[in-house]
Parts: C-alpha cells; sequence; structure tokens
C-alpha cells in the first residue's frame, strides 16, 4: 500500500478542470492506498486574503472534497493549519534551501514580476510545499504540470536533508495523469482552466447552478472550421471541449468525434453542457447536505488528530537529526 499525498488552495472555489484534472482521480486512489487529502491554507496567504472569505473556501473545499467522493473512512481529510508541524517542517524545509533554486521556480517568476512587495512566502512556498509531503512518509504525490518543478524541488530536499543529516524522509513519486491533466480555458485554450482567472466565462465552478454552465459552455470560444474534431495544434478550443466531455460521459474522444460528425458546434455544446450538468449535480446535492453540518466539523477534527499524529513523529525525528531540542532519556 502506498502513501497518497494531496493539498489544494482554498482560494476560490474549486473548477470542473480541478475536479477532472484531480479530484475525481483521488476517489479511486483512496481504495488501495493511504491518502491523506489536505486543505493548504498556509498557502493561500502567500497573497493577501480576505479573512471571512477565506475561511469560508475552506469550509467549502472540505465540503467539495467529501462530495466528489472521498472516504473519511478511507483517507484522512484535514486543514493544514490545524496541524502546527507543517509549519514547523517548513522552517526546518527553508533551512536546507537555496536561494537560487527558490527563485528559480517559475511560479515565484511569474507572480512576483513587475510587482512591489511582494510576500517573502511566494519565495518560501517551495519548501512549505515539501514540508507538507514529507511529514506523512508520502510515496507517490498526483500532481498536475505546473507543479512538477515544485516537486522536483521536494524531492531534491529530502535527498539533501538524508544526505546532510539522517535518512528520515521518503523520496515522493510524481504521478501526472495521463488525460484530463490540464484542463483549458473555455475563453483562451492556451491557457488552463483557474479559479483565480478574472474572467468568470473562462472556467466551470463546481458550484455554478445550471444556467451558468449552460451559458458558459455556450459562449466558449471555438473556431471557423465548425468541424468537432480533436486537434490539440490547429483546434485547441474545440480539443478542449471534446477532452471535457470525454470525461464527464466515459467516452472515447473518438467514439464523440464519429457521433458529432457534420453536426456543428450547436448540437455539440449543448449536448456538452447537459453532459456536465449531469454530472456535477449529485455533487452539488452532497455538498449542500454537508456544507453547514456538524458531520463535517466531525470529519475535519478527526483528520486533524489523524493527521497531527503521524506529523509529529516525522517531525520530531528530523529535529533530532538536525539537533533541535534537548535529548531526552
Amino acid at each position: 500500500m502506498n502513501t497518497i499525498f494531496s493539498g489544494i488552495q482554498p482560494s476560490g472555489t474549486i473548477t470542473l478542470g480541478n475536479y477532472l484534472g484531480a479530484m475525481r482521480h483521488f476517489v479511486d486512489l483512496q481504495e488501495e492506498n493511504q491518502c491523506y487529502f489536505c486543505i493548504v491554507d498556509q498557502h493561500a496567504i502567500t497573497v493577501p486574503q480576505d479573512r471571512l472569505k477565506l475561511r469560508k473556501n475552506i469550509r467549502s473545499l472540505a465540503a467539495l472534497y467529501l462530495a466528489v467522493g472521498i472516504d473519511p473512512k478511507k483517507s484522512t481529510l484535514f486543514i493544514q493549519s490545524e496541524v502546527p508541524a507543517h509549519a514547523q517542517m517548513g522552517w526546518i524545509m527553508q533551512c536546507v534551501s537555496y536561494i537560487g533554486e527558490l527563485e528559480r521556480m517559475t511560479q515565484f517568476k511569474d507572480k512576483s514580476a513587475g510587482k512591489e512587495g511582494v510576500s517573502s512566502a511566494l519565495l518560501t512556498y517551495p519548501p512549505l510545499m515539501a514540508a507538507d509531503i514529507l511529514l506523512y512518509n508520502t510515496d507517490i504525490v498526483p500532481v498536475g504540470e505546473d507543479q512538477k518543478q515544485h516537486l522536483e524541488l521536494t524531492r531534491n530536499l529530502a535527498e539533501r536533508f538524508n544526505s546532510q543529516h539522517n535518512d528520515i524522509f521518503t523520496i515522493p513519486e510524481i504521478q501526472t495523469p495521463k488525460v484530463g491533466a490540464r484542463i483549458m480555458s473555455l475563453a483562451d485554450p492556451t491557457k488552463k482552466m483557474s479559479k483565480s482567472d478574472e474572467n468568470v466565462k473562462s472556467y466551470i465552478s463546481m458550484l455554478d447552478d445550471e444556467k451558468q454552465i449552460e451559458k458558459k459552455i455556450k459562449s466558449a470560444v471555438t473556431d471557423s472550421e465548425g468541424e468537432v474534431r480533436f486537434d490539440k495544434e490547429e483546434k485547441p478550443a474545440i480539443s478542449n471541449l471534446l477532452s471535457i466531455f470525454s470525461l464527464v460521459t466515459d467516452q472515447s474522444i473518438e467514439q464523440l468525434e464519429t457521433t458529432y460528425k457534420n453536426q456543428g458546434y450547436g448540437t455539440f455544446k449543448q449536448e456538452l453542457a447537459t453532459a456536465v450538468i449531469d454530472k456535477i449535480r449529485p455533487i452539488q446535492t452532497r455538498y449542500n447536505e454537508l456544507i453547514e453540518s456538524p458531520e463535517l466539523d466531525d470529519i475535519l477534527d478527526q483528520g486533524a488528530e489523524q493527521a497531527h499524529r503521524v506529523a509529529n513523529k516525522t517531525l520530531k525525528k528530523a529535529e533530532r537529526a538536525m539537533g533541535l531540542g534537548r535529548k531526552r532519556k
């Protein structure tokens, strides 16, 4: 049995891209693995947050994890800030990180470019991410393409610590889903679908109502050709919509190409909207049952306790390996 860790920031409502690219795979992974699913709220504050909105987003994300099928009897679901070992191990990881390698991180360069008063946390985000993963002796980390660089750094930091101090950390493997790993924007198929996009038509939120979903899909950019055909280079927008359709219906892209041959984009988009709505509806029903329930709090309390027990053991080993604190008999 492998140990799997995944963390998602509560920085906005989860999109259909987040669900198809990551969360739906978690449901299968928990069947044969020890899974830790973390709401990484400490990562969210690397940029300014409204405290009330952040707390709402944390709770909402927890409810969505459960609504898509995460089972607290099989997996550990918890909030990062409720397990102090994450911040403590984050400091240790900073101490074995080099400024040069942190400055080379693509996300730091992108998020800090042209800005004044950039938070130092944007630079030290990757060591905290490494801490999140290494605390649980993680074997596999499922991530999108945009996080692979951070995962490579995590592996480097773990190897460096093990070499310099003691062989404490498991070196995690990176796992990127072959299909649906990168769902693109409905407004610009060259960009990843993102909950932080200022254009609300560019993404479908998992909490959008049926009319919103239908409207967004119908307004999604296409091309002038009028042929439903998968070709990422020549037809990136239609290819993205075909990927979404395939993932929400479990039909192959080839089947969909045959079904919508010579039908044009109107029928294709209408039936795609119906398929997305049918996929999301039961998730929203379960979400609404959970969001204000004591059941959600009980699950998060239990998850924090379980995570704390495991994380604290790893933290203590790392602290002893570095010579921190007193040696107790």
